[in-house]
């Protein structure tokens, strides 16, 4: 009997009208859509990007928990728990569709998921379709070219190591840093003291309608939402 196909959708980082005509036509094909969620009966990020196009009485909706935690065992035993769940209806033969905002093989809940299903049960045939990352999806909102000619650029997650986030400014023209929110006000200091805080902007959930554009000058001390990009373009 046929198994089904573990599909990783990557479908943008916000605006609906930004997923692919591929990741499209796998919504509509996939009878099961998996989406990552925080806490039993919330809806994931990626979840609201597709939602204008799933009409949930046609579809089984598959809500995965994902919790926000180092511990090991708990993490070990939901993840676990996610990859029978998926399995489950593939072993029926239904193909599942995993949405993931941005890109499925970029910084995606999809890359451990995928990992340990092919560790757990490595007959499932898996495919994933690219999506638009957040990062160029913050260059064109921005107006901002990340990379022209020989330019250099990086995208890095920012980290409390101000020395190494310094050598990464240093050595590329364009830097787009992910995971800005918990080092927010160490990062502006630093680019202060580079003098680069007029080639700094930030903006979170690009694209969609909750996008935040923030001015430099409105951004010491605020909280912003994890998804939040700061990007760097030195000249």
């Amino acid at each position: 009997m046929r198994i089904g196909t573990l599909y990783g959708l990557g479908v943008g980082p916000g605006d609906p009208e930004l997923i692919t005509v591929k990741a499209f036509r796998k919504l509509q094909e996939s009878p099961v859509i998996a989406y990552p969620k925080k806490l039993k009966g919330s809806k994931s990020y990626a979840h609201r990007i597709v939602e204008v196009y799933i009409n949930p009485k046609e579809k089984e909706m598959l809500g995965l928990v994902f919790p926000m935690t180092k511990d090991e065992d708990t993490l070990r035993t939901e993840w676990t728990k996610s990859v029978e769940a998926i399995y489950g209806y593939i072993v029926q033969g239904k193909d599942v569709a995993f949405v993931t905002e941005g890109d499925p093989m970029l910084f995606s809940t999809f890359i451990h998921l995928m990992n340990l299903m092919k560790s757990m049960y490595p007959d499932v045939p898996i495919e994933t379709v690219a999506g638009i990352s957040s990062f160029n999806g913050s260059a064109n909102r921005l107006g901002i070219a990340l990379a022209d000619g020989d330019d250099h650029i990086a995208m890095v997650p920012a980290t409390e190591d101000m020395e190494e986030m310094r050598r990464v400014i240093e050595s590329h023209d364009a830097i787009v840093f992910i995971k800005v929110a918990k080092v927010l006000d160490a990062m502006l200091d630093l680019l202060e003291d580079m003098n680069l805080l007029e080639n700094t902007h930030v903006v979170t959930k690009v694209t969609s309608d909750e996008e935040v554009i923030w001015k430099v000058n409105e951004l010491r001390g605020a909280e912003l939402n994890y998804l939040s990009c700061m990007v760097v373009r030195k000249s």
